[in-house]
């Protein structure tokens, strides 16, 4: 509520009232979020869609969405506050080719391409693509198989020349070689691998006839194991471009009739938004509830706010998310959660640190708390890779960058284990005690010289390169404050993100970049127990309390980075990071400081 005089705020208040504007924000008791619509992905489920021959309106809402979103230099970003990219540009370009023809926005791609590949000759095209990726055929085999199949790359079967084969058959080998036969795709990409290796076989088969032979002889082998991974709702991953690409291929080799392809449009038709576009996931809800439940109860502990009955049924929301399987897709075994409550999820170790977290938040545990907790700590331990760190899916991976250890996932997971020491078994702890000094060497051995480490699920497109050590030292700063507050690796860390503080007060992804909320919120987050920091704390929440005063919501930042890193913004980002990091600057239940002053006067309260 707005008041006439000015007030003095300081962190108690912003949390009290982001707390209130959070809790307004769910539906059902949890938290959807909402993603940026993605142009990459609005190109490839509309082709989608055109190719299966259902809902035309979709398409020309699509079409239309694309035109009405190009960038003022005639390229496409991955949402509508990205800086045109090559891969984005070449698909909506592609999309368009096939869809609308006659769309103004065509020849200002074309032009904006040539500029930068040089020529958008087939040949050109392809190798800029495969040169962009290099050894990972993830997302390169798939623009391309796109652009083939919309007319872009020539005619029959020339179009395919330049696209590399991806050896769809090596699917049928059984899941557990899986590492060992070192796929040139992500473990995620089994479903791409499968179609749009199918699709290319189909278009132009091999010479060898040998091989040709024992393709054709596994085609349906491998297409029984496609529909038995996809999910009942008919996305792969929830994710749009994915469960796109496979409904393309799918056409594209005869089979848009084929049960797959037909489940994949019902989802791409049903994820699509009223103004045409599509995110690139249908949602983020555990992720974001997982951190919004933490960011809540740090601020409000005595339930002034959030009563117990409604955390209760939190809770209970949370423990039913829990995979009780082996999961179809990634094999992984029970005891994880993922993303989202949505069936395309799976099991992954940042949000299955987040949910263990947020639990352990929610007030005291039961047997079936701790029951589920012992069972998420174990999926982690297991999922540990040799060189001590975590990564998002599988274990053993480590040939391409999406399925390494990384530090972000390394540190969540840590402070997860810290959190339920107290409450597993003896051999679980013991087990927990090896794999936490196993993650502080790998993150010693990772932090770069300057003190900083590099994330892998979220950038910043205003640093050369797109790393984001704002975010990547904040929260690993965080996680050793629990384990070695007075390492060295700590002080490092300490120095970096205070040095890398804007004269604004606020933080960008790496020194001298524009201040955001997340990453100031993130900073303020990790600096806080520090008192030689308090300087710099007060100067960003600061600058937090101005940003949330100054707009009613303040837009969230395209630093989130998705599979193949595509580029998104999560519209609850802001409020999350903001709350934790008022709470804590406020003398949470985390620390026993008082309330940092902040120096400002404000116009009135947030809301």
């Amino acid at each position: 509520m707005k008041t006439d005089a000015p007030a003095l705020c300081d962190a108690a208040t912003l949390a009290q009232d982001l707390s209130r504007r959070l809790l307004g924000m769910r539906t059902d008791g949890v938290w959807r979020g909402r993603l940026s619509s993605s142009a990459l992905s609005t190109a490839v489920g509309a082709v989608a869609i055109h190719r299966l021959g259902v809902q035309r309106d979709a398409m020309v809402r699509a079409a239309a969405w694309i035109t009405a979103n190009a960038n003022a230099d005639g390229g496409w970003g991955d949402t509508t506050d990205s800086p045109s990219n090559p891969s984005t540009t070449l698909l909506a370009w592609a999309a368009l080719s096939a869809l609308a023809p006659d769309s103004p926005a065509l020849p200002r791609a074309a032009a904006w391409l040539s500029r930068r590949l040089g020529t958008i000759e087939p040949a050109s095209i392809a190798r800029s693509v495969l040169d962009a990726y290099g050894d990972d055929r993830t997302f390169s085999v798939p623009i391309l198989t796109f652009c083939a199949l919309a007319g872009c790359l020539g005619p029959g079967a020339a179009a395919w020349r330049g696209i590399p084969q991806l050896p769809f058959e090596l699917a049928a080998v059984p899941r557990r070689f899986y590492a060992a036969i070192r796929l040139p795709v992500v473990s995620y990409a089994l479903p791409a691998l499968i179609a749009i290796g199918l699709v290319r076989h189909r278009q132009s088969p091999s010479r060898n006839p040998v091989l040709r032979a024992v393709r054709d002889s596994l085609t349906p082998k491998v297409l029984r194991l496609l529909e038995a991974v996809q999910p009942s709702g008919g996305g792969f991953l929830e994710a749009a471009p994915l469960t796109g690409f496979v409904a393309v291929s799918l056409a594209g080799s005869g089979l848009a009739g084929h049960p797959v392809a037909r489940r994949a449009g019902e989802f791409l038709c049903a994820t699509q938004r009223a103004d045409g576009s599509w995110p690139i996931d249908t949602d983020l809800s555990l992720w974001v509830t997982t951190g919004a439940a933490a960011a809540l109860a740090a601020a409000d502990p005595d339930g002034a706010l959030w009563p117990a009955a409604e955390r209760l049924a939190l809770r209970r929301w949370l423990l039913d998310r829990q995979f009780r399987d082996v999961h179809p897709f990634t094999a992984a075994a029970p005891g994880g959660w993922g993303w989202s409550d949505r069936p395309g999820a799976v099991p992954d170790a940042d949000d299955t640190a987040g949910a263990l977290l947020a639990l352990r938040a929610l007030g005291p545990p039961d047997n079936e708390t701790c029951a589920a907790a012992t069972r998420g700590i174990r999926w982690l331990l297991d999922l540990q890779n040799r060189d001590g760190g975590i990564p998002t899916f599988c274990r053993g991976w480590g040939r391409l960058p999406f399925d390494r250890s990384c530090p972000d996932l390394t540190a969540h997971a840590l402070r997860a284990f810290r959190a339920w020491e107290e409450t597993v078994d003896t051999p679980c702890r013991r087990r927990m005690d090896r794999a936490r000094r196993a993650a502080l060497t790998h993150l010693d051995r990772t932090q770069a010289g300057d003190g900083s480490w590099t994330p892998l699920w979220f950038g910043n497109q205003a640093v050369p390169g797109g790393a984001n050590r704002t975010y990547g030292t904040a929260v690993v700063l965080r996680a050793l404050r629990g384990e070695a507050p007075e390492s060295a690796a700590v002080h490092r860390a300490q120095a970096w993100l205070t040095a890398a503080q804007n004269p604004d007060g606020g933080w960008g992804g790496a020194p001298d970049t524009p201040s955001s909320v997340e990453e100031t919120a993130l900073a303020v987050s990790a600096l806080t127990p520090d008192p030689n920091a308090a300087s710099a704390v007060r100067r960003g929440m600061a600058w937090l309390a101005e940003a949330w005063r100054r707009t009613v919501s303040p837009p969230p930042a395209p630093i989130g980075l998705y599979f193949a890193r595509l580029w998104y913004s999560e519209a609850m980002y802001p409020a999350i990071f903001s709350l934790s990091a008022a709470a804590r600057a406020a003398g949470g239940p985390s620390r026993p400081w008082t309330s940092v002053a902040l120096g400002l006067h404000c116009a009135g309260s947030v809301v």
